[in-house]
């Protein structure tokens, strides 16, 4: 797929994944564009450098700023876009390989799948935890002015 049906078909998953959590109607939009963000970051990530815990590490502390931004200026809480965004992320085939291996007795492919697949859920972790060590005064920029 091209880079630009890549970051559409994250888009659309991410508001799949909104409504499904049953995320308010008028963030749906805001909600698509963080999880598109993220991974168009990923991709590009992953052309300059192909290191997938890297690539998700950069990928998720943009997103986590793309969250934290919009929730300054749409006056609400963070973790509705950054819950939302960092779906396209997810290591889900990583999971599923690793318990796939293991049921087949491949424990080779399973401890090699289960580390990669741990390094990525870490570097997740580290950006969300990066960005929001950041001060929230760092982001009240992005909040809408008083009339």
């Amino acid at each position: 797929m091209t880079f630009v049906l890549q970051c559409l078909v994250a888009f659309i998953a991410t508001v799949a994944f909104a409504v499904l959590f049953h995320v308010p109607r008028a963030q749906y939009a805001w909600c698509g564009f963080t999880g598109a963000a993220g991974w168009a970051c990923y991709l590009a990530c992953m052309a300059a450098w192909p290191s997938a815990p890297m690539a998700s590490l950069v990928a998720t502390a943009v997103l986590t700023v793309f969250a934290r931004a919009f929730a300054a200026y749409r006056r609400c809480p963070s973790t509705v876009f950054l819950i939302c965004g960092i779906f396209p992320l997810v290591p889900g085939a990583g999971i599923y390989y690793t318990a796939y291996a293991f049921i087949l007795g491949d424990m080779d492919g399973c401890a090699a799948n289960g580390a990669q697949t741990l390094k990525i859920a870490v570097a997740i972790a580290l950006g969300i935890v990066a960005v929001f060590a950041l001060p929230a005064g760092a982001f009240r920029v992005f909040a809408p002015r008083e009339k």
